[in-house]
């Protein structure tokens, strides 16, 4: 039988007409009457769920009947990838909408460090204007003045300054990687309210919320109760002085904010600001197409708080998928015409503790000794080579990823300390691979399917040579970089060039388009110029590293629409 809903592209393509269609009647084989290209949307509306690894995906789709549930019905790359090593929340979103890999987009990592650099702190947050005296890694002037390229935002108000590009999230670094440097409203959650840039006001939207949410914590809550479906992950797991796996979120009378934070009502008053920003702004409802950025950030404050597998994160993607599909609802009550995408900006592993428990006895925690502080002092003690008095020999964020000789060591004294820095790491046993900045400065820009491309590739998407470390260090699966886990704040995490950290899905929605799913390897660059194309915007060859994807299920092509 012929089907008898196909998409806004197929349509167009196909040549079929509106009530040939309604009657299930083929086209005339002969000179098909030509049909009008389908309107462009009104809004392009950009969802990431920070943390959604395509493993936890996977493991709820069954159980969604809300907004995930409509974003099903459309366009599914259930294998996404997030293709480079550093896989952190501020090089993650920085893909989403520029089309660009770290590598380019010169979003390395949340933190990198420049030795040489005249403040006395060394780190640089990926989301700070370092022109401004009073920005610090802690306390930064928010700005996105490091991001290298431009957004899908930015360059369709270049080519219509009526388009509004807005973003919102509980993270400062999501709203910039995702809004770029011209945004027209930007908001994050900062203490115990949302936010905005230097300079600017809070509007009515926001005022509003933030008196909701000063509300709900001042009255509190009582805790979110799991679906039937949860039952057998609601199972205390002892990790460190403390338990996790069967909180239920209640919110306390007078709690402190962080405890609304981590919890699926987070991404409530974000879902609420957004609403409230398409109806201050008219998003969608102008002459040009606006572009809304949503990033949801619970997932992840749920995951290295609790982990991944108890019955926190099965209450968080019930919740999840009935606050998304709010949203939705809130864009269908309007009457905006929007094509929706949602990814996430990594992924994410279990607390090591639970995972030993279910099949995966290899997994540990980082140990100690490869932090930089510790192994500034083992390189040391074998060389002789120290930095000046007060200062590390080695920075780094963690027991992992870039790591920096202090500036004050040069020449052949320097060479030393990469090569013991080398020697030291590659010869422990939880790490997988370390590569010197020579080694990833010789290595090719990967290409072809990222789930093929070997750990030294990946550790490449991620390098820029101004900004990445002497030595780029890479842990083996399951080998957690949280040396010592606090219940309840820090017991799991991500940032691996494993897939569990890599792979994400992707999800688009239109009303009207023929839902498909696509199980191959595609990566998260690949989203830009398929909005892009989507609605019609011209960009110049090679300003994306991903590709256009044809979102037609059809013989048409979406991609060929801007050609």
């Amino acid at each position: 039988m012929r089907r008898t809903v196909v998409s806004l592209f197929a349509t167009a393509a196909l040549g079929l007409s509106a009530p040939a269609l309604a009657q299930g009647q083929p086209a005339a084989a002969s000179a098909p009457a030509p049909t009008a290209e389908p309107a462009r949307p009104q809004l392009v509306l950009a969802l990431s769920v920070d943390q959604l690894s395509a493993d936890l995906f996977a493991q709820y789709r069954e159980h969604f009947t809300g907004g995930f549930a409509r974003l099903l019905s459309g366009a599914v790359f259930p294998s996404g990838f997030q293709s480079h090593a550093a896989t952190e929340t501020c090089p993650g979103h920085s893909t989403i909408l520029t089309g660009a890999r770290p590598a380019r987009n010169g979003i390395i990592a949340n933190n990198w460090f420049n030795p040489a650099i005249a403040r006395a702190e060394k780190k640089i947050y990926c989301s700070e204007d370092l022109t401004d005296p009073a920005s610090t890694p802690g306390n930064p002037v928010v700005s996105a003045n490091l991001l290298k390229v431009p957004t899908l935002g930015e360059l369709m108000k270049a080519a219509n300054p009526a388009t509004r590009n807005v973003a919102v999230s509980a993270k400062d670094r999501a709203v910039v990687m995702m809004g770029g440097h011209k945004i027209d409203a930007g908001y994050w959650w900062k203490g115990s309210a949302f936010t905005t840039f230097k300079g600017r006001e809070l509007t009515p939207a926001a005022l509003r919320v933030n008196a909701a949410t000063s509300a709900l914590l001042a009255k509190g809550a009582p805790a979110l109760k799991p679906p039937v479906w949860c039952g057998p992950r609601d199972r205390a797991v002892t990790i460190g002085n403390g338990t996790v796996g069967t909180f239920r979120f209640a919110l306390p009378k007078g709690a402190k904010p962080d405890v609304l934070r981590v919890s699926p009502r987070m991404d409530g008053a974000t879902v609420d600001l957004a609403i409230g920003l398409v109806d201050e702004l008219k998003l969608g409802q102008g002459s040009a197409p606006d572009v809304l950025s949503v990033s949801l950030s619970a997932n992840d404050y749920i995951g290295h708080a609790l982990g991944t597998e108890g019955v926190e994160m099965c209450i968080q993607m019930a919740e999840l998928d009935r606050t998304i599909g709010r949203l939705f609802a809130a864009l269908d009550k309007r009457k905006i015409d929007y094509l929706v995408v949602l990814t996430a900006d990594h992924g994410g592993h279990d607390a090591p503790e639970r995972l030993r428990e279910q099949a995966m006895p290899g997994a540990a925690r980082a140990d100690m000794a490869l932090m930089p502080a510790a192994l500034g002092a083992e390189i040391t003690k074998r060389t002789g080579v120290a930095a000046p008095q007060g200062q590390p020999l080695i920075y780094g964020d963690g027991p992992f990823g870039d790591m920096y000789v202090n500036a004050s060591v040069i020449g052949a004294a320097r060479t030393r300390v990469i090569e013991e820095l080398v020697n030291l790491t590659r010869n422990h046993p939880q790490v997988a691979a370390a590569f010197t900045a020579g080694e990833l400065s010789a290595t090719p820009v990967p290409t072809g399917n990222p789930q093929d491309w070997s750990i030294r590739e990946r550790a490449r998407a991620s390098f820029m040579a101004e900004r990445s470390g002497d030595v780029v260090v890479v842990l083996n699966r399951a080998i957690t970089p949280i040396p010592v886990p606090v219940a309840g704040a820090f017991v799991a995490t991500h940032g691996s060039v494993w897939d569990y950290d890599r792979r994400v899905p992707m999800l688009f929605w239109r009303k009207g388009m023929a839902g498909f799913e696509q199980p191959n390897p595609v990566e998260t660059v690949d989203i830009a110029p398929t909005l892009a194309a989507a609605i019609g915007l011209k960009v110049d060859d090679g300003a994306f590293d991903g590709r256009c994807l044809d979102l037609d299920a059809g013989a048409g092509n979406s991609c060929e629409r801007t050609k």
